[in-house]
């Protein structure tokens, strides 16, 4: 895995940045981390956003395995689905 190194960085960001990772029981590195992703995402476009998701799709795409015939598996979907709007698969 990569690493960088921030230079020049204000004492008082670095403070809030330690109280920050304090209060969420994170090492610095971790919160820093999830303050970058979170920053990042904010500035994602839809359709960035869009093509991540469809990135995840694929990832999991057959990986499905079981041992039931499908259409037990769709049933038991179906029957565990809460009471709400209808919708026609």
């Amino acid at each position: 895995m990569s690493s960088i190194t921030l230079k020049d960085v204000p004492e008082e960001l670095l403070n809030r940045l330690r109280r920050a990772a304090a209060r969420e029981r994170r090492s610095l590195n971790q919160e820093a981390l999830v303050l970058i992703e979170g920053g990042l995402a904010a500035r994602e476009t839809a359709e960035e956003r869009a093509l991540r998701q469809v990135e995840a799709w694929r990832a999991l795409a057959g990986g499905w395995v079981s041992d039931r015939p499908f259409e037990d598996e769709v049933a038991e979907l179906y029957a565990a689905r809460t009471p709400g709007r209808d919708v026609d698969l």
